[in-house]
């Protein structure tokens, strides 16, 4: 009886470990930020745009470029799909900090959000 209780624990480790890598991409999560996370830009960038590592639902993606008022300043977000990407044109910002604040629905109904900063150092044409 004791190996018949080794071989079921092997298997269930076995099980798990093979499963694992199929929960972790259940989520769609950023690979690429334009600005970047962190990043401090000497022009304004003229739309902020985050790409995806997995497919995203247009119907649920929503993008905001805050600025220190909270005042969401960015358009209506479009979906890339054929990118994996998520995107919003914004006006010319001043300089300052800017937060961009992020939620999709993965192609398989998993939600994701998060938020990062990034800082504006020259002006505003």
């Amino acid at each position: 009886m004791p190996h018949r209780k080794t071989i079921l624990t092997l298997a269930a480790l076995c099980a798990a470990i093979m499963l694992a890598p199929r929960a972790a991409r259940a989520h769609a999560f950023p690979e690429h930020e334009n600005p970047a996370a962190g990043a401090t830009v000497k022009s304004p960038p003229a739309r902020v745009t985050i790409k995806f590592d997995a497919p995203i639902e247009k119907l649920f993606a929503n993008l905001r470029v805050l600025d220190s008022s909270g005042r969401n300043l960015a358009s209506k977000p479009v979906v890339n799909t054929a990118q994996k990407s998520l995107s919003a044109a914004v006006p010319p910002l001043k300089p300052g900090d800017y937060k961009v604040a992020w939620s999709v629905v993965c192609a398989d109904s998993h939600r994701t959000e998060g938020s990062y900063q990034f800082t504006v150092a020259g002006p505003a044409q």
